[in-house]
């Protein structure tokens, strides 16, 4: 292909939108819940653990415990997850 000017007197065939419309990230479903567990994370003292209703989740605790994992990444924050029937636990690790 060339410059652009080879395309400039072909009709689009496409719609184009502002770029301030353009959905950016990773915005999804969780962005709400993991924003909030990592708020609360950053107040966790030293040997405390956040206690998480699963009732309270809006996906699996898996989903969730997937997308806080890939959010502390990208924070360079080294969590720990525990759960059991009732509850997911997370806490803050020196590793």
């Amino acid at each position: 292909m060339g410059s652009d000017g080879e395309f400039a007197s072909k009709v689009m065939k496409f719609e184009s939108v502002l770029q301030v419309n353009v959905p950016k990230g990773r915005d999804g479903k969780h962005k709400a819940i993991i924003t909030q567990l990592l708020n609360d994370i950053a107040q966790l003292q030293t040997g405390s653990a956040l206690k998480i209703p699963l009732a309270q989740l809006p996906d699996t605790k898996e989903n969730v415990r997937s997308a806080l994992s890939r959010a502390a990444r990208q924070q360079k924050i080294n969590l720990a997850t525990s759960s059991n029937d009732e509850f997911l636990f997370v806490w803050k690790t020196d590793e």
